[in-house]
């Protein structure tokens, strides 16, 4: 049994464990498992993969890999120790960057593997030519496969690059270092469409002809492409933007396992690429988004921004008289977002979840698709704080129940709650399926200010008649309604 054998049969079954593990990540129940698959299946797929490497290899390759992944490993394991829930959507974004760089960069070392000192024959060219001992239609076959092999380095760089930067600025948008207001150039799509034009000729050209200048051409292309991409996309649309990001990065996973015939990369960014395009698809369903602007960068201002309108005097209620109405209702839902992880009250919102049941509430959780930054954000949190899996429900399975609830608590939401964008079609979120809270009988919002949400619309719901804000930090409020009760 050779090496090779033994990497493929590593690979065959590091492959399957992906698959456990993306199986056992759909359910609350069996995430942990889900997790322990992925991390068993990447382990076998390293082990494997350097153990191919270095099987002929100098001494000195072998302690420059196993250096590098010691160093990946660590600084791995230092950051998912310190991130915080609230700064996950960030982290991701940054990681998926690190996926599109490596595609560059493998696109780029084949290139010089093939082009570097050795004219228009390459390597791989020159092995197969060999091999086929000078029959002219078996000549052509070899330049075929050269051909092939000039396109995947190609479209392997520019799909990288585009992750690349694309990731890179939803990161700062995500962290808050630059604003999340999408970028307005003049021609937005005009811009998309001629650099994607222009990767489609410079493609053909580079496949008939390569050279070191259209190599740089691309790559600078695809990373003004990723940057103007993702800049052009709002604040409030940015969940998507991380998911959609996933799948680029799947994808220029699966180009790079091809210049490095690397079956398992190949598979497993398959499995990425076209795991986050339906999740993407799912998100957008939700928000009432199209999916092909969602790939284009085209969505996120679809409406101009929305002035600021007067709709009256908003009410304040204290933490006592919210324990008050918490007494008297018969059920309650809680619809946390972002400004609920950002405070960390998961956990007294589930001791208050526990302690109205106690005392014969009907309370619930309902769920917002994009709730938070990130799919799932708000149902690890809940999970977390040990938040039974049957009272969370997603928007579909409660919504109709808010016109028949007592109360509503509003924890840190915003624009996953706001009325604007089932009733003002000029709105930027117009369309947008949100939760009906304004239906309850009662709505209490926790916020810190009556500032807008991430995506910087206003939101009528303060202002309704049936809605209070209990204004502060929302742990330390739920705290109050704590001892209250």
């Amino acid at each position: 049994m050779t090496a090779q054998s033994i990497a493929t049969a590593a690979y065959i079954v590091a492959f399957l464990l992906f698959i456990m593990s993306l199986a056992g990540l759909s359910k609350h129940e069996s995430s942990r498992l889900g997790v322990v698959y992925g991390i068993a299946g990447m382990v076998i797929a390293l082990a494997a993969t350097v153990g191919v490497a270095t099987k002929d290899a100098e001494a000195v390759a072998v302690v420059l890999l196993v250096v590098a992944v010691l160093i990946g490993g660590a600084v791995g394991l230092w950051r998912a120790r310190i991130v915080e829930m609230t700064g996950m959507p960030e982290l991701i974004a940054l990681l998926h960057s690190f996926v599109g760089l490596a595609a560059v960069l493998v696109g780029w070392n084949g290139y010089y593997e093939t082009e570097g000192g050795h004219g228009d024959v390459t390597a791989k060219g020159a092995l197969v030519i060999g091999n086929y001992a000078g029959l002219q239609d078996q000549l052509d076959d070899a330049n075929t496969l050269l051909h092939i092999h000039h396109a995947e380095v190609f479209i392997g760089i520019f799909i990288g690059g585009v992750t690349f930067t694309g990731s890179i600025v939803a990161n700062l948008k995500l962290s808050a270092r630059i604003k999340s207001a999408p970028l307005m150039l003049p021609g937005k799509n005009v811009i998309n469409l001629g650099a994607l034009a222009a990767f489609a000729a410079l493609t053909i050209w580079f496949v008939a002809a390569p050279n070191f200048g259209l190599l740089v051409a691309v790559t600078v292309l695809a990373l003004a492409l990723g940057w103007h991409l993702v800049a052009s996309i709002g604040g409030g649309d940015m969940p998507v933007v991380v998911s959609m990001l996933n799948s680029y990065s799947g994808w220029a996973a699966a180009a790079s396992g091809f210049l490095l015939d690397n079956d398992l990369l190949i598979v497993t960014g398959a499995l990425v690429g076209s795991s986050g395009a339906y999740l993407s698809y799912i998100m957008c369903q939700a928000m009432n988004r199209s999916f092909i602007s969602v790939i284009a960068g085209g969505f996120g201002i679809e409406a101009a921004p929305g002035t600021e309108t007067d709709y009256g005097e908003h009410r304040e209620i204290s933490a006592e008289d919210t324990a008050e109405l918490l007494k008297d209702a018969s059920s309650v839902i809680i619809t946390p977002g972002y400004g609920m992880a950002v405070a960390q009250a998961q956990y007294p919102v589930a001791d208050l979840t526990r302690r109205l049941r106690e005392r014969g509430v009907d309370v619930r959780f309902g769920i917002h698709p994009v709730a938070g930054r990130l799919p799932g954000h708000m149902n690890v949190l809940l999970a977390e704080a040990k938040v039974p899996y049957d009272i969370v429900l997603e928007m579909d399975e409660v919504n109709d129940d808010f016109a028949d609830t007592s109360v509503v608590l509003v924890i840190g939401a915003n624009d996953t709650v706001n009325p604007a964008a089932a009733e003002d079609p000029t709105s930027p979120i117009a369309g947008m399926p949100v939760l009906r809270v304004w239906e309850a009988q009662h709505v209490v919002v926790f916020k810190r200010s009556m500032a807008a949400g991430y995506a910087g619309v206003q939101n009528p719901l303060f202002f309704r008649d049936n809605s209070q804000m209990l204004f502060g930090d929302a742990k330390a409020r739920v705290e109050d309604i704590l001892r209250a009760l």
